[in-house]
């Protein structure tokens, strides 16, 4: 299924009138925040990983 730019922008529209720009907006910062938080995990594990295989070589 592919989705041109006629078809996002109507389901930014219905999606907009569903739920409101504010919350559109903070549903998004919350989606931001998210994937920050997931992404320094990621950052986080690899370096553990580092770590404990540098001790046991």
């Amino acid at each position: 299924m592919n989705l041109g730019g006629t078809e996002l922008l109507i389901i930014l529209v219905i999606v907009l009138l569903l739920f409101g720009v504010g919350r559109v907006s903070k549903i998004g910062g919350e989606l931001g925040s998210a994937v920050a938080n997931f992404r320094k995990g990621l950052q986080e594990g690899a370096k553990s990983d580092s770590n404990e295989s540098g001790k046991e070589a």
